[in-house]
C-alpha cells in the first residue's frame, strides 16, 4: 500500500448551460447516471480544477449579523443565509490551515470513492468562517492542530467534484 491515498473513481462528464456545469455521474452504470447541476455554485467547482480555492461572503451593507464585512465561507454559499443576498467571490490565496478533527477511515462503504485507509479530516483556516471538509493525502499518523496545505486534481485528473481539492500535511 501507497504512503498516499489514490481515488478510485474517474472525471464526471460536464455538460455547460449558460454559466452553470451540469455533471453526469454515472455511478451505476449509464442507466442510473445522476445529473447533478452546479448552478450559482459552479466557479467554485471550476476553480478547484484549475488549482483555485474559492469561497464567498456577504458584503451587503444591511446584513444584520455581517454588516457589508462578511466572513468568508468554504464550501461557498450563493446567498447569504442571514440576509439572503447574493454573496461575493474571492479567491483564497495560499490555502493553509490546521486539523480542527478527524476520523480514520479503515474500510468504507459501496461506492466510496477514496482508497482506504485514510483520513477524513477538518479544516479550520484563517479567515474563513466555516470549517472545510476533506482527505488527507498522507497516510503516517496526526494529530489534531497539525497543519495541512490544500492540493488540487487538475487537468486531466480532475473529476469535477469535492474530490478535487485535497490536504497534505506542511
Amino acid at each position: 500500500m501507497s504512503d498516499r491515498v489514490k481515488l478510485k473513481t474517474t472525471p464526471a462528464k460536464i455538460t455547460v448551460k449558460g454559466d452553470a456545469w451540469i455533471l453526469h455521474f454515472p455511478r451505476f452504470g449509464e442507466e442510473g447516471t445522476h445529473y447533478h447541476t452546479y448552478g450559482l455554485l459552479t466557479p467554485y467547482f471550476k476553480g478547484l480544477t484549475e488549482g483555485r480555492l474559492l469561497g464567498t461572503k456577504c458584503m451587503f451593507p444591511g446584513c444584520p449579523i455581517y454588516k457589508g464585512k462578511g466572513e468568508l465561507w468554504i464550501p461557498p454559499r450563493a446567498d447569504c443565509p442571514d440576509c439572503h443576498q447574493p454573496m461575493v467571490w474571492e479567491d483564497v490565496k495560499d490555502p493553509k490551515g490546521y486539523i480542527f478533527t478527524f476520523t480514520y477511515v479503515e474500510r468504507g462503504g459501496t461506492g466510496l470513492e477514496i482508497e482506504c485507509p485514510y483520513y477524513q479530516i477538518d479544516v479550520k483556516m484563517a479567515g474563513v468562517c466555516s470549517i472545510v471538509k476533506g482527505y488527507l493525502l498522507d497516510r503516517k499518523p496526526i494529530k489534531i492542530g497539525d497543519k495541512v496545505r490544500a492540493r488540487f486534481l487538475t487537468g486531466a485528473a480532475a473529476t469535477h467534484t469535492c474530490l478535487d481539492i485535497c490536504w497534505e500535511l506542511v
